[in-house]
């Protein structure tokens, strides 16, 4: 099995290799998991934050720092700001028990992979009273050997599946190997959860893929679906198309990053999707690309912790 260490660091694709105790790695954290916001959310997919924004709702953690860190990041103040709370893992696992005291209806873990050595001691610690589901909200650009070693912890994948392209993922986010590993790990997290299973309408166990259309790339979107057509089993998983795309970090190499996707292209991906049979799943109203629907990065339900 993986053994997650923080002294020379391999958690994700990177390698890095560093004793992030003397520095941080690449994804600007050092040993002690941070995070921004631990709270109720009610604005992922359905299956996971339910349809009634009066009860439950996702327990999502938005921690600190990434693996990826892309240029139109809509979380850049967490992501690559480095904003955030120093927890210790017995807050962690306190955290994650208050949210389930909450009404959550999961612990939904948001860009968790810099920090997976404290978040599996602390899923470990709260593992006795914690009976909802675990989320595991990613990047996709993981290492399939870690997918792996997460089976007994892990109850939902929910990454995203950027792009095809190696130039456009070196250009957004400086990893020109990231279809090599999300498509590897995604295959993985398939394998492991199956079908999806739900209670009532609420998942349990399974993978949810989300994309999110570029502006200007949408054949990258379309090359993408014709991938997963080809190369992942049908009725296995879920797909969640993106219109979400909310230009907040202006780009003067990349331009076609300043705006908000058209419903042309936006479209034209839906259309290739349906005419695919890729219809198991979710895709977003135009009208979800709006800045409100990046959360407030403000320490709820961070502090006071003891």
């Amino acid at each position: 099995m993986e053994t997650f260490s923080y002294e020379n660091c391999t958690l994700c694709p990177r390698m890095c290799r560093i004793d992030r105790s003397k520095r941080p790695g690449f994804c600007g954290c050092g040993i002690l998991p941070k995070a921004a916001r631990a709270a109720l959310h009610f604005w992922e997919e359905p299956c996971i934050s339910g349809t009634d924004e009066k009860k439950g709702g996702s327990g999502a953690v938005f921690f600190s720092g990434c693996t990826l860190r892309c240029s139109f990041c809509q979380n850049h103040k967490i992501s690559s700001e480095g904003f955030g709370k120093e927890l210790t893992v017995r807050q962690l696992a306190d955290i994650f028990l208050n949210l389930q005291e909450q009404g959550a209806y999961n612990i939904n873990l948001v860009t968790p992979t810099q920090y997976l050595p404290s978040i599996i001691e602390a899923l470990d610690m709260s593992h006795e009273k914690l009976h909802i589901p675990v989320v595991y909200n990613c990047g996709g650009y993981e290492r399939p050997e870690v997918i792996e070693a997460l089976k007994s912890y892990v109850d939902i994948w929910l990454p995203d599946l950027k792009y095809y392209s190696s130039e456009l993922s070196w250009a957004f986010s400086g990893a020109k190997d990231y279809f090599k590993y999300a498509s590897a790990s995604i295959t993985q997290m398939i394998r492991q959860t199956g079908a999806p299973s739900y209670e009532g309408s609420l998942m349990r166990s399974g993978t949810v893929i989300r994309h999110m259309v570029l502006p200007g790339h949408r054949n990258d979107s379309i090359r993408l679906l014709h991938w997963m057509k080809d190369n992942l089993p049908k009725g296995q998983y879920l797909l969640s198309l993106l219109s979400q795309y909310t230009p907040t970090v202006r780009s003067d190499k990349y331009p076609e990053l300043n705006r908000r996707i058209t419903s042309y292209e936006y479209d034209k991906v839906i259309d290739e999707a349906i005419r695919l049979g890729l219809t198991d799943g979710f895709m977003q109203e135009k009208s979800s690309a709006k800045e409100e629907y990046t959360p407030p990065f403000e320490l709820e339900g961070l502090k006071p912790l003891n």
